[in-house]
């Protein structure tokens, strides 16, 4: 209890010397404020763009392999003349891979590009069209907000059916239901059976707010889906059960086998993955964060020697006082944990404002730049703790010197 009292009595002191000194209390706030707010808030930024790209990511499907002309891991010797000569997937590749293929759940040929798609007076340019076989919803993350998916004979037949975003049923149809409405693509009426759910803006991810979805056999009809710069794909996903690795090997066979290559003969097509996109950007975030380390760091040491400095002035103006404590029975360790507190006390002060700043930031951010950032609780231990461990850092040299005073000298000090 004795040892309790000391600890209260020692931390009541060490908060009135901050409220006396309220310049210089406010002086050393700043300083490791700024620091707090510099590491926390790029580590902050950090960590909601890695959360945003990895959901993205994930999106594509971690066991989804995609068969196209161009890989997309490359390194700073890309041969892209090699895969410049390269064929492009096509809807017969599709055919023969469901017909070859033992450990495929679903397969997807499609095709995208650029349209302007209208309804009565209204119109929308640059809007993205999606041509897809039936089992692309099972390969594609996505949610219907009204209506429905194509049916297995309307995907079959070519029907002349869509599904289009939240955004352009909202420019095109406004407070209209577009459900049986018809949309005109490339000059051709498209009834809308469907509307995406809502999803925003994503790195990685192709948003489908803007977007049309039909048939790839329709599209047959008004599109060239065996012109390169559709971007044609085929989009795999394996049985339950069958690793990503054994059923990227029955794909490379059977394409080999599809294209006729001999067996000394390099691949003529890639089969990418979204780990492939996860890897590189891991990469890039590493450094991200080195760089914050360092950034930060640099913040945080010069708040450190802010409240070090102010620490030893305060030592010196607390001689006398330290003198009468000791000559009063005050041990070492209570005038060392005083200023300590003190120290600890201001740090945490100035890091916890910075918080404060940081998440006011994000909440800012969310309202008016349609960015998701957010503040975890990792980032806040780590805001937290780097304050109570710089305010012990700081704070030790002038508390331990002002612990080994002789109170006679403290005392008769002119300070």
């Amino acid at each position: 209890m004795l040892f309790i009292r000391m600890i209260k009595e020692s931390m009541i002191m060490s908060y009135n010397s901050l409220i006396l000194n309220k310049l210089r209390t406010f002086l050393s706030l700043m300083g490791i404020t700024i620091g707090i707010f510099a590491i926390i808030s790029v580590f902050t930024v950090i960590d909601s763009l890695k959360r945003e790209i990895r959901t993205s990511i994930e999106s594509l499907g971690n066991n989804v392999i995609y068969i196209q002309k161009w890989p997309w891991e490359f390194g700073s010797d890309y041969p892209w003349w090699k895969y410049l000569k390269r064929p492009i997937p096509q809807i017969k590749d599709l055919e023969e891979l469901q017909k070859r293929s033992t450990k495929t759940e679903a397969l997807a040929f499609n095709v995208s590009t650029e349209r302007t798609v209208q309804y009565k007076n209204n119109s929308l340019e640059s809007v993205v069209i999606i041509a897809s076989s039936f089992d692309f919803d099972k390969i594609y993350s996505f949610e219907i907000e009204k209506g429905r998916y194509f049916s297995s004979f309307e995907s079959k037949s070519g029907a002349a059916k869509a599904i289009i975003g939240y955004e352009l049923a909202k420019s095109l149809y406004g407070n209209e239901d577009p459900i049986e409405k018809e949309v005109k693509v490339s000059g051709s009426k498209i009834k809308v059976i469907g509307v995406f759910k809502k999803e925003g803006k994503s790195n990685f991810k192709r948003s489908f707010d803007n977007t049309v979805l039909i048939p790839i056999n329709y599209a047959r009809n008004i599109l060239n889906v065996r012109n390169e710069s559709m971007d044609p794909l085929i989009m795999a996903k394996p049985k339950p059960g069958i690793s990503v690795n054994e059923y990227s090997d029955e794909l490379k066979g059977i394409m080999r086998t599809i294209r006729k290559l001999k067996p000394k003969e390099e691949d003529n097509f890639a089969l990418n993955r979204a780990s492939m996109i996860s890897k590189g950007i891991e990469s890039i975030f590493l450094s991200v964060d080195l760089a914050g380390i360092i950034i930060g760091g640099f913040a945080i040491l010069v708040g450190g020697f802010g409240i070090a400095n102010i620490m030893f002035v305060s030592v010196k103006e607390r001689t006398k006082i330290i003198g009468i404590q000791k000559s009063l029975g005050a041990k070492k360790y209570f005038i060392l944990l005083e200023f300590l507190y003190e120290s600890v006390f201001l740090s945490l002060l100035g890091g916890t404002i910075g918080l404060l700043l940081i998440y006011s930031g994000t909440l800012l951010t969310r309202m008016y730049a349609d960015l998701n950032f957010s503040m975890s609780f990792e980032n806040v231990a780590y805001g937290i703790g780097i304050s109570v461990i710089i305010g012990i850092v700081s704070g030790f040299a002038p508390a331990y010197s002002a612990s080994r005073l002789n109170p006679v000298e403290a005392m008769n000090s002119n300070f």
